[in-house]
């Protein structure tokens, strides 16, 4: 992650939290009594993000807070494991705690559903990957998220690669239209991906150049049409509708690659608590 855009985003959210200043905190404690605590499992879940943003969110309250024990991105942990312990002046560390919660049980949830799938298709050699669908302000965190539960992320945003979607198609005429007015002004460099939802269209795709050809909502006899008309001439990628239940066999069609929205738009965020340490 971009340590610069990380921390604005950190210190934004802590200015969301604390307004003010913290009504209850502050006329408890003074700034010279010191306390510590541990951020807690109360569940069995995939870690993301304990050390790289939760400490960073008590750094950035109180630069004098001590962090220590952090467990490791992608490390599964149990009920009652400590992921990360934090000393130093009471009333900071109640200041940030919301924040620091809020943010690990959030992409601990996404590395622990992005697990699952992984796990699921453990015996294919097909990629998981994440998709825009993310929270607003949240998409670089999301991301790091679906790395450290093994996934690999697809578009960063809109500048990281073509993707001709249904409405390009639309709005331009037709794939083929669409794919040489963009190999004309991309560099050659940038990869050309289709998105495609029938066999009409993939067959269209390849006759026109596409380096990756997204299967979009086909059903898995359809997929494996698809699979086998492309027959390696360009990346395939499956997306829409893809759960649990479901991406097992959609790996086994052969595609190379399998983009899951759920990930980050419907992952549960994990239960953790900040428990005083006395």
């Amino acid at each position: 992650m971009d340590k610069d855009l990380l921390r604005g985003l950190l210190r934004s959210f802590l200015r969301e939290d604390i307004g003010s200043g913290d009504l209850t905190s502050e006329p408890l404690f003074d700034s010279s009594q010191q306390g510590s605590a541990g951020l807690v499992a109360r569940e069995s879940f995939v870690v993301a993000g304990a050390e790289a943003v939760a400490a960073e969110v008590f750094y950035l309250q109180n630069s004098e807070i001590c962090c220590s024990g952090a467990v490791e991105d992608g490390c599964e942990v149990k009920k009652g494991d400590i992921l990360l312990t934090v000393s130093g002046a009471v009333i900071d560390l109640l200041k940030a705690e919301r924040v620091a919660l809020n943010l690990l049980q959030r992409l601990s949830g996404i590395a622990t559903i992005t697990a699952d799938f992984v796990a699921a298709v453990k015996l294919y050699p097909v990629r998981i990957t994440d998709t825009r669908k993310t929270t607003p302000g949240l998409r670089m965190l999301e991301k790091y998220a679906v790395r450290a539960g093994g996934g690999y992320n697809h578009r960063h945003n809109l500048s990281d690669g073509v993707l001709i979607k249904d409405n390009h198609i639309a709005a331009c005429g037709s794939v083929t239209r669409a794919v040489q007015k963009l190999r004309e002004r991309v560099p050659h460099t940038i990869k050309i991906e289709v998105e495609t939802d029938t066999l009409e269209q993939v067959r269209e795709s390849l006759d026109c150049g596409a380096d990756i050809i997204m299967l979009d909502n086909m059903d898995i006899e359809t997929m494996k049409e698809a699979v086998a008309m492309v027959d390696g001439k360009a990346l395939t990628e499956a997306s829409g509708g893809v759960d649990l239940a479901t991406v097992a066999a959609i790996a086994a069609t052969g595609v190379d690659i399998i983009s899951v929205g759920a990930l980050t738009h419907s992952a549960p965020s994990c239960d953790i608590g900040m428990d005083w340490q006395v």
